[in-house]
């Protein structure tokens, strides 16, 4: 097959750029992995080729996978909280990981492939989760195996269509690369709305650590809802007389309080961004004072180590 420098460059290191696209991508770059395994394909004419080319996704794939388990399982949620940064709703993104994997059990690493994004934040959850070295490793080769497989037979399957598409690159390279860039630049324009709009809204009014403080010796504590997951108040301790509910039901769980009283959302997660959304939700029900408590759990559990009453060991 010619097709110019680009058919080329990926005859000569298939495998390889295989390899580290698989692996960037697993790591969590924005690196295109299925695109470049559809075109390596496509330059094959044997099915040993193929089998070469599916093993190096394969390792690389699960290289990525083992990292991220064992910092998660060294770290904990640490690292689900630092993944979550880079998403577009950081709020839910934590909570919304544990919750599919909860669901989903180990097929989430199978299915996870398929999900962008979620294959990089479930095995840190499966380490935090104490989910077994060998369990985690046969889920996750499953997954890379169809995720990688189906890309490549794929791109083995439309070799004329990808020849065609190649010649076209190599005629209009300049056209397409301009139009590629309209579609990034319209791409980060909307993140920095995105980012923008949740700024604005996290300039509602927070509950400090020194309010609470106070409150607690008081013995004024406001009502508390807790936006955690499950799993991860298990893990880190339950704070007391707090009603735990997900940021979209906290409607429900607030329905019988008085309107007037003063409710605090507290998550664990960037930027408070979930207890920001809850407490709009709530005041948008009607509720007078509602607050995110500021620098979420983490501040919270600072705290608690001063004042032990503040969080409870399951």
């Amino acid at each position: 097959m010619e097709h110019g420098w680009l058919a080329d460059f990926f005859h000569q290191h298939n495998s390889l750029m295989v390899f580290v696209n698989v692996l960037l991508q697993q790591l969590g770059l924005p690196v295109p992995a299925v695109p470049t395994m559809m075109f390596n394909a496509s330059q094959t004419t044997h099915t040993s080729q193929l089998l070469i080319l599916l093993l190096s996704a394969i390792i690389a794939s699960l290289t990525a996978d083992l990292i991220w388990y064992q910092a998660g399982k060294k770290f904990g949620y640490k690292v689900l909280k630092f993944l979550c940064k880079m998403s577009i709703n950081p709020g839910s993104c934590v909570n919304q990981t544990e919750a599919r994997f909860h669901r989903w059990g180990v097929w989430s690493l199978v299915v996870g492939k398929f999900i962008p994004g979620f294959s990089t934040v479930a095995p840190p959850v499966a380490g935090a989760l104490g989910m077994s070295r060998v369990s985690f490793m046969l889920a996750s080769a499953i997954g890379a195996g169809l995720w990688a497989g189906l890309a490549l037979l794929a791109g083995f399957a439309l070799q004329a269509q990808i020849e065609s598409g190649l010649a076209l690159l190599s005629q209009h390279g300049i056209r397409i690369v301009a139009v590629f860039v309209a579609l990034l630049l319209v791409w980060l324009a909307w993140k920095f709305w995105q980012k923008k709009r949740f700024e604005k809204l996290a300039t509602i009014p927070h509950f400090s650590p020194a309010e609470l403080k106070d409150s607690y010796q008081r013995n004024a504590m406001p009502r508390i809802i807790d936006l955690r997951s499950p799993a991860l108040i298990a893990e880190t301790g339950v704070i007391p007389k707090a009603t735990v509910s997900e940021t979209k039901q906290v409607g429900i769980a607030a329905q019988a309080w008085p309107k007037h009283e003063m409710i605090i959302t507290i998550c664990a997660c960037p930027g408070d961004a979930g207890a920001v959304h809850a407490a709009h939700t709530l005041k948008q029900l009607g509720f007078e004072d509602v607050r995110p408590f500021a620098g979420g759990f983490d501040a919270w559990r600072e705290l608690a180590n001063t004042y032990p009453g503040l969080l409870e060991k399951i």
